[in-house]
Parts: C-alpha cells; sequence; structure tokens
C-alpha cells in the first residue's frame, strides 16, 4: 500500500535493530512526524537500567521523539507465563505469534495512538492494501525469503487500518543495509536476531526449568505398540517430529509422534505414523471476511512450509477442522496453522491436535 506519509505523526516500534531503525529513517525523509517507540519487556541478566539502548541511540542520531514504554508485568504474564504454561500441557508454543497480538499490535499499538500517532510502523517484511470497499489485506512481502506473514495472522481490520510495513516492498535485506548505510544509522551492520528473544541462548529448557518454574516430571517413553523404551525426565523437553537426543535402540529411527503432558508420556513411533489427514484449530482470526461453512484455501503449519490445499470447516466459537488434500508431517499442537489466497494471508489458528489418516 502506498500512502503519502508526508506530515503524518508515525510512531516506529523501535527494537534497535537495523530494519525498525531504517523503517524511522525512511519515514521521516518521506517528511512524516516520527516518534520513536520502545517496548522494554523484560530484563536481561547483567543489563544496566541507566544504559541507552540501541533504540534510543538511533533515534537520539535521526533527532526523533523517544518514548520507552515498561510493558514487563503484561509481557511476563500474557507471554511468558503462556509459554511455560503451554509446554506444561505438552504443547509447543509460538511466542511471537502471541506477542503480535497482544502486545505489539495491541498494548503497544494502544499507546502509539494514545501519543497521537495516526500509525505505528514496524520492521516487519509483509505488505498490506486497501479495496474499495475499505477492506484491509495483509499480502507476503515482495522479499519472500523474509516473508512474516505467517506471524501476523492474528491481525484484525482495526489493527491494520492503523499500522504499516515499509520494509514490504523491499527486493532484499541487503538493500535494507544498503540503506541503513546511506542514513549513516550506528546499528546499519547489526546482525539480525535468529532466536525467542526473552530465551537466552535459545536454550528453552534452561528457560522454562530456571528457577523450578517449570518442574521436570519424570516419565516413559513409550513406543506407538504400547512397549517402553526408556525414561524421561520432563515431556517440557520434546517436541512433535523430534529425533535426536531420544536416549532409546531400536530398529528404525523414531520420533515423537505424541506428547501425554497428564500421564507424563513421551509417545514415539515410525517415521509414517508422523503424518496427519488433517487439524483442528482454535482462536479462528480471518483477516478478510468468509463466507459459507466451509473455505477451500491453501494453508502452512510450519514458518518455512509452501502452502498447500485444504479445506477449513467451521465449527463456531473460532474453532475449525482443516483437511489436507496430501497428508502432512508432525502436525502440532501450540503451533499456527495460517491460510493463504496466492500471496494473500486471509486467516490462522492455533493447532489444537492432529486428525489422524484414519479419521
Amino acid at each position: 500500500m502506498s500512502l503519502d506519509y508526508k506530515g503524518r505523526k508515525i510512531a516506529v516500534a523501535m527494537s534497535g535493530g537495523v530494519d525498525s531503525s531504517t523503517v524511522a529513517a525512511l519515514l521521516k525523509e518521506q517528511g512524516a512526524e516520527v516518534i520513536g517507540i520502545n517496548m522494554k519487556l523484560f530484563r536481561r541478566e547483567g543489563e544496566d537500567p541507566q544504559a541507552k539502548g540501541d533504540a534510543q541511540v538511533v533515534a537520539e542520531y535521526l533527532g526523533i521523539e523517544f518514548h520507552q514504554v515498561h510493558l514487563e508485568e503484561e509481557f511476563g504474564r500474557l507471554i511468558m507465563d503462556d509459554f511455560r504454561a503451554q509446554y506444561q500441557a505438552g504443547e509447543t508454543p509460538n511466542p511471537c505469534v502471541r506477542c503480535n497480538r497482544y502486545v505489539k499490535f495491541g498494548l503497544l499499538l494502544d499507546k502509539a495512538l494514545e501519543l497521537g500517532a495516526d500509525y505505528l510502523a514496524t520492521g516487519h517484511y509483509v505488505r498490506t492494501g486497501c479495496d474499495e470497499e475499505g477492506t484491509y489485506h495483509l499480502l507476503k512481502a515482495h522479499y519472500l525469503a523474509k516473508d512474516q506473514s505467517y506471524f501476523l495472522y492474528t491481525l484484525t481490520q482495526r489493527q491494520l487500518s492503523h499500522v504499516i510495513f515499509p520494509l514490504g516492498e523491499m527486493p532484499s535485506k541487503d538493500e535494507v543495509r544498503r540503506l541503513a548505510g546511506e542514513f549513516g544509522i550506528p546499528v546499519a551492520q547489526k546482525s539480525d536476531s535468529q532466536e525467542i528473544c526473552f530465551v537466552p541462548g535459545d536454550d528453552y529448557v534452561a528457560f522454562l526449568e530456571q528457577g523450578g518454574r517449570v518442574a521436570g516430571k519424570k516419565g516413559d517413553i513409550v513406543h506407538v505398540n504400547g512397549t517402553v523404551l526408556g525414561r524421561h525426565s520432563g515431556t517440557h523437553r520434546y517436541t512433535i517430529g523430534q529425533r535426536r537426543g531420544l536416549g532409546i535402540a531400536w530398529k528404525e529411527p523414531l520420533y515423537v509422534v505424541a506428547i501425554d503432558a497428564v500421564g507424563g508420556k513421551v509417545v514415539v513411533g515410525e517415521a509414517g505414523i508422523l503424518y496427519a489427514s488433517g487439524l483442528v484449530a482454535c482462536e479462528l482470526n480471518w483477516v478478510v471476511p468468509v463466507h459459507g461453512e466451509e473455505v477451500r484455501t491453501t494453508c502452512k503449519i510450519r514458518y518455512r512450509q509452501q502452502p498447500i490445499e485444504c479445506s477449513v470447516k467451521l465449527l463456531g466459537e473460532g474453532r475449525g477442522e482443516v483437511r489436507f488434500t496430501e497428508p502432512q508431517k508432525s502436525v502440532t499442537p501450540g503451533q499456527s496453522v495460517v491460510f493463504y489466497q496466492g500471496d494473500e494471508l486471509v486467516g490462522g489458528g492455533r493447532i489444537v491436535r492432529a486428525l489422524g489418516t484414519e479419521e
């Protein structure tokens, strides 16, 4: 969506990374009244609370107003506690989706509007559009290798009317870095973050068990035929499709096919058992309206997966039954199923359970 932002007040969600910093510089160059807004979500070990973060340094370099919003309590409750709870329940959560829903495009967007901003801009690689009827659409980024639409399926029409994604039209990340260099942004060569922001070293097990928050309930590793093959020290240490680190011997490679958190069992089986004919999802959100009781579309059950054809039977109360045209591997409760029509993201939901090929 191409708009003239000259004179518009735009709050940029600044993390201190190259993407959001470049967004701030681009919008300022276009004549927008830019303010930087940074979320303080948690305190890192050894962090000096008085030290300036990269986001503030960039804001000062660009000469823009800067605000830091303290959301530690809300982030801890909505994201970190939920992360722990889902693992304890035998699921594999997607905290970035939940953060986008409740924090970044919830609490932070509300704060941006409270500050008088017309829009909240972020460094996400995704595009938006608006048709003649005034319906907003969410589209994949031009640079597909960085497309982040998968994590934004919870956005509503209200939110889309107040958010912009300037990097969605960029041809590559190299172009973003080139622009950052031209602007002289201090973080132009900063590396991208590849891990969950609140999990140090991407070691989620250590994070879960820190301070005894998630107890390691020991239990059995059981083959689908009922044979006990070994012991484990906590179901939260496993996820559907996992092969490495099981510590068991069998005539064929075994994978985690189910997690029974209540019974303390990790169920394993051969690769073929991992395939499902569909899934049940909850918390469905449709970015654009859908009609009827069944929707023909395509979906992804993993971020890097190519969309596959499917049908969605709407069950009411935000639930749906998704049927694939071909069985899919490692349908994981807690993860996201996201629906696309070509380049447009039309909706998504949280996976509750897989449907067996016999169902």
